[in-house]
């Protein structure tokens, strides 16, 4: 493996779950040493076995040390440990680290350029500072479930972990701006990390609607909330063999901006009578039968396969797309099979055998990044990265995992 970005740069990762984990996950694969620390008795905690998918699939890319923090030995090598590291991160609530005798100050007085980056749901400080917080609650206190499901549903949200991801994204963007920074100034820092406050940031539109005119914004499912257009949504075609054998529903997504645009959707439909109503003529005369077109478009895709349908207003310059599920993703998508998108990492993990991964969206022309390390197994490099950041014998390692330092 040649060099990456952030070959040199040593990550102490304290982190769980997946917000922090996936943080973590792009500083590896960029090429830094992540030192993930965990305990077996943390190990069964929510999204933390190290042999489920869930674990494996956010921690590739890292070395994994078995530290037992409520230990005396064991936060005294913590200390050790963070005194080498370039970055500590964390997405406990706030006062985690300040237990385990690893408040800001001690760390700063161990290593004055220490990166400390905290992801805590709300971040430190006003009333909320101590929740613990999950996706679905940031979802919805940020305003992203309100304005993610359909009219009159305010039930409806984001299924998936999505202000996860993003405030992993956020964490990752902050280490390099503060390693960056301490480059430069040559200090290091604290970052606060707030993952409600990441999700509030997405709203944009929303916020400015609210601002500027004191609208309040409702959820719209398909429909555009601020523009006059139609048709617009998603269409069914015809379903696809799924993964148990059976059949899958299959839908195409089309959006027609303009009137040029409906008259080339019209001709690709073959210029059916219904189309053809005087009122349709402009967005505004489709937007008032948005749901008239909407069941006569439908019945036109159902006779075909998405991919056709996709083709054929694409070819006349009418955006659509695919609704693709992870088959069509993992198996039939062409563009991702031609980047290579999805590959395995190397070397077989003693749980699942071959590891499927997804490749980290970026292209580096001097320092490419070639094959992902698998995910290892709870304390598998413990005696390596003991050896590497502190020094530390074999059989001083052996004598700490007998007396439960380690493990």
């Amino acid at each position: 493996m040649g060099a990456r970005p952030l070959d040199g740069i040593r990550v102490l990762d304290f982190t769980h779950v997946l917000a922090g984990p996936f943080g973590t996950r792009i500083l590896g694969d960029l090429g830094a040493d992540v030192v993930k620390v965990a305990t077996a008795e943390r190990a069964m905690g929510a999204g933390a076995d190290p042999n489920e998918p869930y674990y494996i699939a956010w921690n590739r890319s890292k070395r994994s040390l078995a530290l037992n923090m409520e230990t005396d030995g064991g936060r005294s090598i913590g200390l050790e440990l963070c005194a080498r590291a370039d970055v500590v991160i964390e997405n406990f609530s706030p006062g985690v680290l300040d237990r385990w005798g690893l408040s800001e100050p001690v760390l700063r007085g161990a290593n004055p350029g220490v990166i400390v980056v905290s992801m805590s749901g709300m971040g430190v400080g006003g009333p909320w500072s101590n929740f613990v917080t999950f996706a679905p609650t940031i979802h919805a206190l940020s305003g992203l479930t309100a304005l993610t499901g359909v009219p009159g549903r305010d039930d409806i949200g984001i299924g998936f972990s999505y202000n996860d991801h993003a405030a992993g994204m956020h964490a990752a963007v902050a280490v390099l701006a503060a390693l960056e920074a301490r480059r430069r100034e040559g200090v290091g820092q604290r970052v606060e990390v707030a993952q409600f406050e990441t999700g509030v940031s997405f709203l944009g539109p929303t916020l400015l609607d609210l601002v500027v005119n004191g609208g309040k914004a409702e959820a719209s499912g398909n429909r555009l909330p601020y523009d006059v257009a139609a048709p617009h949504g998603c269409y069914p075609c015809l379903p696809l063999p799924d993964a148990e054998g059976g059949e899958e529903e299959h839908w195409v997504a089309i959006a027609v901006m303009s009137d040029a645009q409906w008259r080339s959707l019209r001709e690709v439909m073959g210029e059916p009578a219904w189309a053809r109503a005087p009122a349709y003529e402009t967005a505004a005369g489709r937007v008032a039968a948005m749901e008239t077109i909407d069941r006569a478009v439908s019945v036109w895709t159902a006779a075909q396969a998405a991919v056709d349908v996709m083709e054929r207003c694409q070819a006349a310059g009418v955006p659509a797309g695919v609704v693709q599920t992870g088959i069509d993703l993992t198996r039939r998508d062409p563009q991702l099979r031609a980047s290579g998108y999805f590959t395995t990492a190397e070397g077989e993990h003693p749980a699942v055998g071959v590891q499927p991964v997804d490749r980290l969206p970026l292209h580096f022309s001097a320092t490419p990044i070639e094959g992902y390390p698998r995910t290892r197994m709870l304390g598998e490099d413990t005696t390596a990265v003991l050896l590497d950041w502190l020094g530390m014998a074999a059989d001083e390692v052996a004598a700490k995992e007998a007396d439960g330092t380690l493990g």
